[in-house]
């Protein structure tokens, strides 16, 4: 058992409610959150705290955050950022609103929260922020650009912050998934047929992306929630955490594409594109 508190962004479903389980059932007090209420009940009948949490709403931060602040000394150990979505289709598709809504919440989102408890880790000069990226955040793939972006920013945000704020022994951790078993495809699906403008020129971009063998929960290299919620408890309990972990099989396989030349990934999109 512990006495330590954990806030969770992004609990409704897939990593975020993993998280909120491997926590709760290792004796933390968890504040699990979600735009929903309802969509996490299941959690405070579990024991977790519940609350309703939209990572891109500030009165909606600074409400969880002050409550946790009151209820629990001023404490608040570690906070994992998961909440996000991807939004993926070719670059020009893309208006501008929807490119504006997927920073605000994968960039913005997290960024708010670490406003408003990073001065309360700081007090206390003890605290884990854990950033949940995506292989995503360190390759792009057609068809990726939006999320690609959103995560490379919350990458580098990470990166800044994890120097800035190392003399006050607070931590900053990136958890990096490859492809995991969940509905982000669903909802990337979603995403795709709303408001996007779907030239035929790029027809072979998006069927790359709703094939999902990379990006997405239908891949035969995907991992389970519950693989990356033991790695992000894991970071959230070391006292030296390391600064990235990448996550399954997948992720470490395709990062390692990174370290190609330009020319030759570029030359396997081309091909890709003739295949399809």
């Amino acid at each position: 058992m512990t006495d330590e508190t954990v806030l969770i962004t992004g609990c409704s479903s897939g990593i975020g409610r993993a998280t909120a389980q491997y926590f709760n059932d290792d004796g933390w007090t968890v504040y699990a959150t979600s735009r929903d209420e309802d969509d996490i009940a299941d959690l405070a009948e579990a024991g977790c705290e519940t609350a309703e949490l939209d990572v891109r709403q500030g009165s909606d931060i600074d409400r969880v955050v002050d409550r946790i602040i009151e209820e629990q000394n001023g404490r608040i150990d570690c906070l994992v950022n998961n909440a996000g979505y991807g939004q993926y289709g070719p670059v020009e598709d893309i208006p501008a609103d929807k490119l504006h809504k997927q920073f605000d919440v994968n960039v913005y989102g997290p960024h708010r929260l670490v406003r408003a408890v990073l001065p309360h880790m700081r007090d206390r000069e003890e605290g884990t922020i854990v950033n949940v990226s995506s292989l995503s955040g360190r390759l792009v793939t057609p068809g990726g650009g939006a999320y690609s972006a959103s995560k490379f920013a919350l990458e580098a945000m990470s990166d800044a912050l994890r120097s800035e704020v190392e003399s006050f022994d607070v931590e900053v951790v990136l958890v990096e998934p490859g492809p995991v078993e969940t509905d982000f495809s669903d909802r990337m699906d979603e995403e795709i047929r709303d408001g996007l403008e779907r030239r035929r020129v790029y027809d072979w971009v998006y069927e790359l992306v709703e094939d999902g063998t990379f990006v997405a929960g239908r891949s035969p290299l995907a991992v389970s929630p519950d693989r990356v919620a033991q790695v992000i408890h894991d970071a959230a309990e070391v006292d030296d955490p390391e600064a990235r972990y990448p996550v399954g099989r997948g992720a470490k396989l395709l990062l390692a594409s990174r370290f190609l030349p330009d020319g030759v990934r570029d030359t396997l999109y081309r091909l890709a594109r003739r295949v399809l």
